[in-house]
């Protein structure tokens, strides 16, 4: 393996999508610090879960990354997708992909995650909530979730953090399902109405 020369970037890698309208499809991914795309065999068990329930629902990607689930959401036809992502390049490239795609159903916001949650909310059907790991998000941005009126009565909410961490939800999401993969644990929860 050779090693890139100082001044030269690494060429950004490639986001396959695994089903739905857009399978097979390749997409770049920035070589970028922190940024840890979902794994194919993660987001193929995830989307195995879910099944079709994702025609015509209301989708919110917070710390969209790579925009992997949700683009995986948006080839299933989900109705909207909106990614969340604070770094300016990052979102950029998930417009790019979103364009190539033709996905006009997919809006990409650029923004802190925990400062999007303070706005007003509309209801979303699912959420995808991959915080950094080890910087202590997930149960806040799982109350905030909760308490400012982001999820559908039902809502499912995909949570994806370091194995170490037991996340602190709220007491009406119930686990529904529940996978590891090298250093991180995915869980997936149902809302049941309060």
């Amino acid at each position: 393996m050779s090693t890139p020369r100082r001044g030269t970037a690494k060429p950004p890698g490639k986001l396959r999508i695994i089903g739905g309208d857009f399978r097979r499809r390749m997409l770049p991914v920035l070589d970028h610090p922190g940024l840890r795309p979902t794994p194919d065999r993660v987001r193929e068990t995830l989307f195995n879960w879910l099944g079709q329930a994702l025609h015509g629902k209301q989708v919110l990607d917070l710390f969209a990354g790579t925009g992997a689930l949700g683009i995986e959401s948006l080839s299933r036809r989900a109705a909207q997708v909106t990614f969340v992502e604070r770094d300016t390049h990052v979102a950029a490239l998930i417009r790019d992909n979103l364009a190539t795609l033709g996905a006009t159903q997919g809006q990409v916001v650029t923004a802190d995650a925990q400062a999007f949650l303070e706005k007003p909310s509309q209801p979303a059907d699912l959420v995808f909530l991959d915080p950094p790991f080890y910087q202590g998000l997930a149960a806040s941005c799982c109350a905030a979730l909760e308490a400012g009126g982001w999820l559908a009565s039902d809502a499912m909410i995909y949570l994806e953090t370091e194995q170490s961490l037991t996340p602190a939800v709220p007491a009406n999401w119930n686990l529904h399902r529940e996978t590891q993969a090298g250093e991180s644990i995915a869980r997936l929860y149902q809302r049941v109405p309060s």
